[in-house]
């Protein structure tokens, strides 16, 4: 059927990836100095060096910081730490709490507060012309067992947050993609629920089972220097994934379990099973209504992990492939039970069973010049795919660079580029061609308001980070949005922004 028929747009691709090279071009040309010195101590949590190096991270959990070098334990030859890392590690704005802090690591007990506050506004573009400002503040509390009652590797975990602000699409007209990180989807409450679980691991530490409520997106489909962007799609809450109810994602939880294989340190396998929740927001609009009714489906999700380390600079790298499969019936964009338009007929949509979702992530350093996690030039990409007939964006793609500040004598800032590439499906194309022939409003779908015929569209953004003070920094950020929302109605958008971040 021709609902079925998802044809390949890859011109427009390639024509963005050759704007893109000038890019490229620039990130090296900035890559100046001695590549490999080494940097001092800083406030920078990934310019930290550890042993944790050896191990992959899962998702920055407030999304007001970077991840940082975990206290891990060597055993067996493995380096092994929790499977989430959390702020512990990370300096502070008022240090060591006057003490506090060390006595509360000492027994176990890791306790953050960050703070995160973005401002965006379009120069030019879009449907109107716009500026907000939006924030939160995120409490963790995570608890290693061992240390604090002796239970040999168990860890809990638990993050709750308080947003505020407004949605920058809503007035800009593009829903594809969010050049905020931080906004949505919290709930217009005092404290909303992220995540609540436990890992326990076994066989010396090699399997590692996670209980409880959590976003998914914190153990698949992640790239820690991702979330060095301001733009909301590569950060965790990957694209085309995030926004379908078997893959939602930060800041929400999804009741579930995960298990996860190291056969060799620079290798892991993991699997995970979550109920689908039929609501709008995972837990109820506050997050902590775990047990909602109509969870009755689930999705599976797998992925296969490599993390080598070349060379004598030990250029660490982040391979990683997954899917995803939801057993839910969802309704056919664009087929009524015939395949025909359901629009144009009135007859009952298609109801088809079973979605996919399958992704490809990298990062790579290329050039190290100091002793961290991040520190030297990282080139990072990936695709991502979802079934076209019942997801609008059928796929993404995505390239960018990132690079610290060492090789220009500032160790704790940071620079990066990135391009972004969406192809929405060819299906819902077909149902809003639909919708203009009836003379209908165009039907929202997972990514929002809808405001002409989507075919695809181009995010560009660049960005610099100062580091201001112990774990405070501030970032000045530009994006370019090429066919904003996927269409053309309205003119392209050029974006300024800010953001500021500490850890107190």
């Amino acid at each position: 059927m021709i609902g079925h028929c998802e044809c390949h747009r890859s011109r427009h691709f390639v024509k963005s990836v050759g704007r893109f090279v000038a890019f490229f071009i620039l990130v090296c040309g900035l890559h100046a100095g001695d590549g490999h010195a080494q940097s001092s101590s800083s406030n920078n949590p990934l310019s930290a060096t550890s042993k944790g190096e050896a191990v992959e991270y899962g998702a920055v959990s407030s999304k007001a910081y970077q991840p940082t070098a975990y206290p891990l334990d060597d055993v067996g030859g493995f380096t092994i730490g929790p499977v989430i890392p959390t702020l512990a590690g990370a300096p502070h704005l008022f240090g060591d709490w006057y003490g506090i802090q060390p006595w509360l690591l000492k027994h176990g007990v890791f306790l953050n507060l960050a703070l995160n506050e973005e401002y965006v506004g379009n120069i030019t573009g879009g449907k109107t012309r716009s500026n907000v400002l939006a924030g939160q503040v995120a409490g963790e509390l995570d608890i290693d067992w061992q240390r604090l009652a002796g239970v040999e590797g168990l860890w809990t975990h638990m993050l709750v947050i308080n947003g505020h602000g407004r949605s920058f699409s809503l007035n800009s007209g593009d829903s594809v993609t969010n050049p905020e990180q931080i906004y949505g989807a919290r709930g217009n409450v005092v404290a909303h629920l992220v995540e609540m679980y436990a890992d326990k691991t076994f066989f010396n530490k090699r399997v590692i089972v996670s209980v409880g409520d959590i976003p998914t997106g914190s153990f698949f489909s992640y790239d820690y220097t991702a979330c060095f962007f301001m733009n909301v799609s590569v950060c965790s809450n990957w694209a085309p994934g995030k926004y379908n109810p078997g893959g939602r994602d930060w800041p929400s939880g999804n009741v579930g379990g995960v298990l996860k294989i190291r056969p060799t340190q620079q290798t892991y396998i993991e699997g995970g099973v979550f109920l689908v929740s039929p609501h709008a927001y995972n837990g109820g609009i506050s997050g902590w209504a775990i047990a909602q009714d109509g969870m009755d489906k689930v999705t599976s999700q797998v992925e296969i992990g490599w993390m080598p380390e070349f060379g004598k600079h030990k250029l660490r790298g982040n391979y990683k492939i997954g899917y995803w499969y939801d057993n839910s019936r969802y309704p056919n964009l664009y087929e009524d039970i015939h395949g025909n338009s359901f629009q144009a007929t009135g007859q009952p949509r298609r109801y088809e069973a079973g979605m996919s979702v399958a992704w490809f992530m990298f990062n790579q350093m290329l050039v190290r010049n100091g002793e961290g996690l991040t520190n030297g030039l990282i080139i990072e990409g990936g695709a991502g795919y979802a079934q076209g007939n019942l997801v609008a964006m059928r796929d993404r793609e995505w390239v960018g660079f990132v690079e610290s500040g060492t090789p220009w004598h500032r160790p704790n800032d940071a620079m990066g580029i990135m391009f972004q590439h969406y192809d929405m499906s060819r299906t819902v194309s077909l149902q809003q061609e639909s919708s203009l022939a009836l003379g209908l409003p165009f039907m929202s779908n997972q990514w929002g308001p809808v405001y002409g015929i989507q075919n695809w569209e181009n995010a560009y953004e660049a960005f610099y980070s100062i580091n201001l003070a112990p774990a405070t920094n501030l970032m000045a950020d530009f994006q370019y949005m090429q066919h904003p929302g996927a269409t053309t109605t309205f003119k392209d958008i050029a974006i300024l922004g800010g953001q500021f971040t500490t850890n107190f």
